[in-house]
């Protein structure tokens, strides 16, 4: 058990099952306000599943202003188109619905509504006081868990950079609906790499130096969760069981992954993605199994706890062989999942890999992973990967 103090924090009110998104007026009318600023990911727009929540709204008397024109990787720039339309509405509310990217959005406007400026102000950890626009969020894919999470990512394309807005408590969506039915319209492609990132996320969370029983104990229920559920949710989206077992995995984890820190795989995911353009699940979809092998040895008996969580055998096993077990379940779910075995199919040069190792080596995630890792590791890491 990590000896150094820790904590764990989830303000988020969650809201599960299917046709929960039905109940959106009344916690609505539970803030007080008529006036709703929706974050909308375009893809949705013309789907049933937003033209009820359209048609919700109207029957409860709310005005709503909607703002879609939402990137992969959202700007600074889209925020501030987002942030004058939901001023003119005078908004007391904000409304996400999409994935990862929609909710940032979302997160960024309710943050400089309250607080003013711009959200380049409020870039790191706890830079803002004043408690954002109420949000309520309802994630479309099951991946990044950041309707529970304390942070929202925004990109300032000036800098060229991408800025962390941390912040455990007032960060995260006041109100999450988890519905499976709001899965039913993401392809295959992009329920496999969302579920993969979540499936990272545990996985990393839970074997982080800075685990605690706390988050252990939702990072293994999120692995159990997403390792038994992410091959079905891609092979069939109208399988409700799967998707809601698959957003309260991702819910899991986002609860968590911020508060312990991540570790290689996002490090070197970080890094490729941005270099070759890959949507971010798939960059740690590639870069998973050859960091899950490297780790084992730091600390075996997680490990053998993530082969249980994933329905591997491990009854009588010693625990380095249970372990291994592990690495080996995780290749299946990539193989299962379609997921290259190799970076080279995806554009990397392998002239590329020093300069990579070395942004990996700086960016400083061994203080979350469990096995120091040096560039010389790196380098052998994109080797062993390409």
């Amino acid at each position: 058990m990590n000896q150094q103090i820790s904590s764990y924090f989830c303000p988020t009110r969650i809201i599960m099952g299917n046709e929960s998104y039905r109940r959106l007026s009344d916690f609505i009318s539970e803030f007080g306000t008529s006036k709703v600023f929706m974050a909308v990911d375009a893809a949705l727009l013309k789907t049933a599943f937003v033209n009820d929540i359209f048609e919700m709204l109207k029957a409860a008397d709310v005005d709503y202003s909607v703002f879609s024109e939402i990137e992969p990787d959202p700007s600074a720039d889209s925020v501030e188109k987002a942030l004058e339309i939901s001023r003119a509405l005078d908004a007391g509310l904000v409304l996400a619905v999409g994935g990862g990217s929609t909710i940032d959005v979302a997160k960024a406007v309710a943050i400089v509504s309250t607080n003013g400026g711009r959200i380049h102000d409020y870039e790191g950890i706890e830079k803002f006081s004043i408690p954002p626009l109420p949000l309520i969020a309802i994630p479309t894919t099951a991946g990044t868990g950041s309707e529970v999470s304390g942070s929202c990512v925004i990109t300032d394309t000036v800098r060229g950079l991408k800025m962390s807005i941390r912040h455990a408590s007032l960060n995260p969506a006041r109100i999450a609906i988890l519905d499976p039915l709001a899965l039913r319209t993401v392809p295959p492609s992009v329920a496999c790499h969302s579920g993969l990132d979540a499936f990272v996320h545990a996985f990393e969370s839970f074997i982080s130096r800075n685990a605690n029983p706390f988050t252990d104990a939702v990072n293994i229920e999120a692995i159990r969760l997403i390792s038994s559920n992410l091959r079905q949710l891609v092979a069939n989206p109208e399988n409700n069981d799967a998707a809601l077992s698959m957003l309260c995995g991702s819910a899991l984890a986002g609860m968590a992954f911020g508060q312990t820190g991540l570790g290689n795989v996002h490090c070197m995911a970080r890094f490729i993605g941005a270099r070759y353009h890959l949507p971010h699940g798939l960059s740690n979809a590639l870069c998973l199994p050859v960091v899950a092998k490297f780790n084992m040895i730091a600390n075996p008996a997680k490990y053998a706890a993530v082969a249980r969580a994933m329905g591997c055998n491990v009854e009588g096993l010693r625990t380095l062989d249970a372990a291994r077990l592990a690495v080996e379940a995780i290749e299946d779910l990539c193989d299962d999942l379609g997921i290259p075995r190799h970076l080279e199919s995806i554009g990397l040069k392998e002239e590329h890999i020093p300069e990579l190792a070395e942004l990996c080596y700086g960016a400083g995630y061994n203080k979350w992973n469990p096995r120091t890792t040096s560039v010389k590791d790196f380098v052998a890491l994109f080797k062993q990967a390409f």
